[in-house]
């Protein structure tokens, strides 16, 4: 849908260079299988515009609605360049504000407006964020397996490949998991009321068996991670932290939901565990009392989840002042500018972490030309300007997205009971 020029109100101060925004438009094209959504901003120079990632895969068409009809109009006609006032002017202009449609719309365009300062100075994004603090971005990659030997195995073959980092998933036998393959139930075991119903107890009893495998067979050299996705009580997050101490995690993941955060007092008075955070926080604020009362090691934030590289660039920043470091979310449902923008973030932040590393397939490389380059467990950068990323929209157009309703499906306990996700 092509905007609509409106009239938004003028900034206070005379116009700097005469450039201005003309047009806004959000793309949503699937070319491997997770619905992205793109926006593009266009500029009063010829072939000047910027691209940003605006990707809530659950919820795109509302994301689409709001960047189109809500966002252009207050965009058609600004300098570009004023990214913080523009920003921060659309964030209060709904007066309800945050939440992920309306920050996922907010990323798209901010994202955008980095990439066009990038191409009018000839410089990368990361150049603008202050300059590289690294060579490359060292990428955690994914094992999981059906039992623990699967799981050593498949690290062995990523360190080989170059990993130092791996996030090791593993399935609960005759039970649903996250992240692992299925795995059939032990002879003579009784069926649970609902089919693949997730199972707590069994979960924290088999991924401390996990650990202790893992930590036998693979020493102490390679980096391991693991994924709660909040899916067990808080009391039972205690728990498990505590029990995987001894085998010195270099972060558990998500060990609890948002609703939660205040049981990570408990889980750091009693263990030394690493904590990451924030996957599914939405605003930038959620972070303070965790800063503040040093209640998590790193932040795990979707960067279009809080609004795109503006927020995010700040919310690092502040992070950096309590010696806490970035873990930015990178899954397939990011699009490869979104993981641009985490690249960019990585090289200038001073407290980086880790980066989750995502694999491009052929068809998203032929659709976003410039998607940045893996080799030897790291993330390259490259000297294109901006974000170093373009946009085949001709072709993202022969990808369309195959249902818009699509909808996270929250795994059940054996009772039939819904578990968070």
């Amino acid at each position: 849908m092509t905007s609509v020029a409106g009239t938004p109100a003028a900034p206070p101060w005379a116009d700097a260079t005469g450039l201005r925004i003309t047009g806004v438009r959000a793309v949503l094209t699937a070319p491997a299988d997770h619905t992205l959504v793109v926006v593009r901003v266009d500029t009063s120079e010829p072939g000047l515009y910027g691209l940003g990632c605006a990707t809530f895969t659950q919820r795109a068409a509302a994301v689409a609605t709001v960047v189109d009809e809500y966002l252009a109009p207050q965009l058609i006609g600004r300098d570009p360049a004023d990214i913080t006032d523009i920003t921060a002017t659309l964030h209060v202009s709904g007066y309800w504000r945050s939440g992920p449609v309306l920050n996922n719309a907010l990323s798209g365009v901010d994202m955008a407006l980095w990439d066009i300062k990038g191409k009018q100075t000839g410089l990368p994004v990361w150049q603008l964020l202050g300059g590289r603090c690294r060579t490359a971005v060292p990428l955690y990659a994914h094992a999981a397996g059906r039992d623990a030997r699967e799981v050593a195995d498949e690290v062995r073959q990523l360190t080989s490949d170059g990993y130092r980092h791996v996030r090791c998933q593993v399935a609960v036998p005759g039970a649903g998991t996250y992240g692992a393959p299925g795995a059939a139930a032990p002879p003579g075991s009784r069926p649970p009321l609902t089919a693949n119903a997730w199972d707590p107890a069994a979960y924290r009893r088999t991924v401390v068996s996990l650990f202790a495998h893992l930590r036998t067979e693979l020493g102490e050299e390679v980096e391991l991670i693991h994924d709660v996705h909040e899916r067990v009580h808080p009391t039972d997050a205690v728990g498990l932290a505590k029990d995987l101490e001894p085998f010195h995690l270099f972060y558990l993941e998500d060990p609890v939901a948002p609703e939660d955060i205040g049981w990570l007092r408990r889980i750091r008075d009693r263990c030394g565990t690493p904590i990451a955070i924030g996957e599914l926080f939405t605003n930038p604020a959620e972070y303070r009392p965790l800063l503040a009362d040093g209640l998590c090691d790193f932040i795990r934030v979707h960067v279009s989840a809080i609004g795109g590289i503006t927020p995010a660039w700040r919310l690092a920043t502040a992070c950096d002042l309590f010696g806490i470091r970035t873990a930015w979310h990178g899954p397939g449902d990011v699009s490869p500018i979104g993981h641009a923008a985490n690249l960019a973030l990585d090289l200038a932040s001073p407290n980086f972490g880790i980066q989750e590393q995502h694999l491009f397939a052929p068809r998203l490389r032929e659709v976003f030309p410039g998607c940045p380059e893996i080799r030897d467990g790291h993330l390259w950068p490259s000297d294109r300007p901006g974000l170093g990323i373009d946009f085949d929209e001709r072709l993202a157009l022969r990808f369309p997205p195959r249902r818009l309703g699509h909808a996270w499906a929250p795994p059940r306990r054996a009772d039939g009971a819904l578990q968070r996700p």
